[in-house]
C-alpha cells in the first residue's frame, strides 16, 4: 500500500469521536433517570442531572473537535452525531416538562422544527444536496443548550435568565428553520 492510498482509506467507525457519540446515546435514558428521581424536585438530583447534561454536552463538543483535527469523520458519525444531540435535548425538554418546570409548547416548537428540518435535509440528500448546519443552527443549539442547563440548576435566582434564555432559543429555533426553507427556495430558484 503506497503513502497516497493509505490517506485516501476511510477512517475505520471503531474511533474516539464514535465511542463519545455512542456514549452520548447512552446517556441520554441515564440523564433522564437522574433528573425524574423524586419527581424532579430534589436538589440533589438536579445538581446530578445538570452535571450529567453537562458532561454529555461536553462529549458533543470534544467529539467533534476530534473527528476534524484528526481526519477521523466517517458515515457512521455524520449520522449518529446529530441522532444524540437531538435525543439528548429532547430528553431534556420532555424532563423539564414532566416535572412541571417547562411548559409543553416549548417543546412541541422545538420538536417541531427539529423534525421538520431534518427530514427536509433527508429529501434533500437524497437529491444530491447537502444543507450543512448554518451559524444560526449552531446558535440556536447553544442557546437550547444554555436554557436547559439553566433549568435544570435548582437555584430560584436563575429562574428569568432560564426563560430569557429559553425564549431566545425559541424565537432563533423558528427563526433558523424558516431561514434553512427560504435559502433553499432561493437556490432551487436560482438553480432553475
Amino acid at each position: 500500500m503506497t503513502a497516497n492510498s493509505a490517506n485516501t482509506t476511510a477512517p475505520s467507525n471503531w474511533n474516539l469521536p464514535n465511542v463519545l457519540t455512542v456514549l452520548r446515546i447512552i446517556g441520554v435514558p441515564i440523564f433522564l433517570w437522574v433528573l425524574l428521581q423524586e419527581g424532579g424536585q430534589s436538589g440533589y438530583w438536579r445538581w446530578w442531572a445538570f452535571v450529567v447534561f453537562a458532561l454529555l454536552m461536553a462529549t458533543d463538543k470534544l467529539d467533534g473537535h476530534l473527528a476534524r483535527s484528526r481526519n477521523l469523520i466517517t458515515d457512521f458519525g455524520k449520522i449518529a452525531d446529530p441522532i444524540a444531540d437531538k435525543a439528548l435535548m429532547l430528553a431534556a425538554l420532555v424532563g423539564l416538562n414532566i416535572i412541571g418546570l417547562l411548559p409543553w409548547w416549548i417543546t412541541a416548537i422545538i420538536v417541531v422544527r427539529e423534525g421538520g428540518i431534518t427530514i427536509w435535509r433527508m429529501f434533500a440528500l437524497r437529491q444530491g444536496r447537502v444543507v450543512p448546519a448554518s451559524k444560526g443552527g449552531k446558535l440556536k443549539t447553544v442557546l437550547q443548550s444554555f436554557a436547559v442547563a439553566l433549568f435544570l440548576a435548582p437555584l430560584a435566582w436563575l429562574f428569568w435568565p432560564a426563560w430569557i434564555v429559553m425564549i431566545a432559543a425559541v424565537i432563533v429555533t423558528v427563526v433558523t428553520g424558516v431561514q434553512y426553507l427560504v435559502d433553499s427556495y432561493s437556490a432551487d430558484k436560482s438553480s432553475q
